[in-house]
């Protein structure tokens, strides 16, 4: 499989060049275009994995995915899919060679059917005080992974520690750790000083962040909704 990001980085999509036999799982709704030979599966699962998968599916939803899942596979050679998220960004190609990458929910666009997506509990605490929800996605294996963002992507390489805020995270490596901090000295002053609360990441590993804040752009779009 070939894949070219086209309309970087505010209004991705990737264009995907597919032989004969070769298979890619996508989110809902995530195909635009399409060349006509593609057998289009729909199910909980992943493919090739046999019966069950609601359990999965279920989890999924609990991270912002959708219940189902969408295969498409070749039957020729030199097929074209192209595939674009939800939101207005960018989409990273990340090549996944082992171990695992935890992947913020809604940030999942698609993947080699080889990959194994699961969601991983981040903990009650957490989710309350980062404002992020109680499960993300858990992409495990080898193969071609696609994520999505709102904005650009830009990758941090940790070291140490790196202060993120809580919103624009998209995804990391399962070598780093995170915690819930108040971004300045005082809890009220990082409040006041629109900051609020930050991820502090730990380790060794690959953090990717989006530029822009889907929930800090619906704050600012409601009231003047509102006043239409």
């Amino acid at each position: 499989m070939q894949y070219e990001i086209l309309s970087r980085p505010a209004a991705s999509v990737a264009k995907l060049r597919m032989d004969d036999g070769e298979s890619l799982t996508c989110e809902v709704g995530a195909m635009i275009a399409m060349t006509t030979e593609f057998e289009v599966e729909t199910t909980t699962k992943k493919r090739g994995s046999g019966g069950g998968g609601i359990g999965k599916a279920l989890k999924r939803m609990f991270a912002g995915e959708n219940l189902f899942l969408n295969h498409f596979t070749a039957i020729g050679d030199s097929q074209s899919l192209i595939i674009g998220p939800r939101m207005l960004g960018d989409i990273l190609h990340f090549p996944l060679t082992g171990g695992s990458l935890i992947v913020q929910g809604s940030s999942w666009l698609a993947s080699d059917t080889s990959i194994d997506i699961d969601a991983t509990w981040q903990g009650l605490g957490k989710a309350l005080f980062s404002g992020e929800r109680m499960f993300w996605l858990k992409c495990s294996g080898q193969g071609d992974l696609f994520l999505s963002s709102y904005g650009a992507i830009y990758e941090v390489e940790v070291n140490g520690e790196h202060v993120v805020d809580t919103g624009h995270i998209v995804a990391f490596e399962d070598t780093l750790q995170f915690t819930i901090a108040k971004a300045g000295s005082s809890l009220i002053g990082s409040f006041l000083g629109g900051e609020g609360l930050v991820c502090r990441f730990s380790g060794q590993g690959r953090l990717f962040c989006q530029s822009h804040n889907p929930p800090s752009f619906g704050k600012a779009l409601g009231p003047k909704l509102k006043a239409l």
